[in-house]
């Protein structure tokens, strides 16, 4: 009698879920957990044009939900397990802060896959995935080091994680070698994603002399308040900005998740997903360079692009020694790179960078 009664409670339910699409298919639900709005002109904006592009390639196929302006840290964990519960099959948590959250829901609910941008920790139903930014970084440091009148080069971090230290190293790295007098100036903003404090940020190294405001933070604020300033060029940070351009935006790094986001859906679709680490750069097309406009010398523009493409092709990586960590000692030799395991807990800062990193 209750094997009966259990059969038709399980026939009923599935009844209910394929009543759910009228066209008598399944829908695969996939979700996304954004830290900032999806109108922020920059990170989670790049993500959610992911998220659109996989409604576009599925069509009917897929339906796709998000959550914008989830904090990191225990919300999220709420919001992930609520996705769950409505049923999603595969959820995306675009921020480094979400790495754990995702792991503590991942252990509840083991038929979900999810994928965790920008950390480090996996398990059999969770991959991570990340870009290459400090490729784009080395490209932006070139640029910067070149135009630079002052030689005081403006950096905005947002959180002292190794993703943006990594940054501000490459960008750095390549400045001085262009430029042997320049010097960087940083502060931090302790946010991903707050207008008003990312142009007091801007505001701060305009003041002390900044003529170069590179940013890891996701709105245009910077961009407004170098273009109050005058004379001073930035650079899009996850996405085009390009209404800033020709100047005070020179040019940009972009975020192009939408093939990952399509191949990971697609995996999930047709039962071929498996938990991954994910590490792109420019050469895949992850790491995209917005356009460089004509604010930058003819000449300084081609070497960048030069740059670009020699970091594509893989003939060259932006961590090649000789490289000392900024206490002095040796890092890097002659000639030799530095490996994905260093870069990717990447805790100190290069030799000539000044002051210390937060803890």
């Amino acid at each position: 009698m209750k094997l009966t009664k259990l059969l038709t409670s399980a026939a009923i339910a599935l009844g209910l879920a394929t009543a759910a699409h009228a066209d008598g298919h399944e829908k695969t639900k996939v979700g996304f957990v954004f830290v900032g709005p999806v109108g922020d002109g920059g990170w989670t904006y790049e993500h959610n044009q992911g998220r659109l592009a996989v409604e576009e390639e599925f069509g009917d196929a897929v339906e796709t939900v998000f959550v914008e302006n989830v904090a990191e840290g225990p919300d999220s964990e709420r919001v992930m397990t609520q996705m769950a519960l409505d049923g999603a099959d595969l959820i995306f948590t675009t921020s480094f802060g979400y790495m754990d959250p995702t792991i503590n829901v991942a252990k509840k609910f083991p038929d979900v896959k999810f994928e965790h941008a920008t950390g480090y920790k996996r398990a059999d139903n969770v991959s991570t995935y990340s870009a290459r930014f400090y490729e784009g970084r080395a490209i932006q440091g070139h640029i910067a080091g070149s135009m630079t009148k002052s030689n005081i080069i403006g950096y905005i971090g947002s959180y002292p994680i190794p993703e943006v230290i990594r940054g501000i190293n490459s960008a750095y790295i390549h400045a001085k070698k262009v430029n042997p007098d320049v010097q960087f100036k940083i502060v931090w903003a302790y946010t991903w994603f707050d207008p008003a404090k990312e142009a007091d940020a801007a505001k701060v190294l305009i003041e002390q002399g900044a003529d170069v405001v590179l940013q890891h933070t996701d709105s245009t604020a910077p961009q407004a308040a170098a273009q109050e300033a005058g004379n001073v060029i930035t650079f899009g940070q996850a996405s085009d900005m390009a209404q800033y351009a020709p100047t005070p935006r020179v040019s940009s790094i972009i975020d192009n998740w939408a093939p990952y986001y399509i191949a990971r859906t697609k995996a999930v679709m047709d039962g071929t997903w498996e938990s991954t680490d994910t590490w792109d750069g420019i050469g895949p097309g992850m790491v995209g360079i917005g356009e460089i406009t004509d604010a930058v010398p003819a000449e300084v523009k081609e070497q960048a692009l030069a740059l670009k493409e020699s970091i594509a092709s893989g003939a060259y990586h932006p961590f090649t020694g000789p490289i000392n960590k900024q206490d002095g000692s040796a890092w890097l030799a002659e000639g030799e790179t530095a490996d994905d395991g260093t870069l990717a807990g990447m805790n100190f800062y290069v030799e000539g960078i000044e002051g210390d990193i937060p803890q």
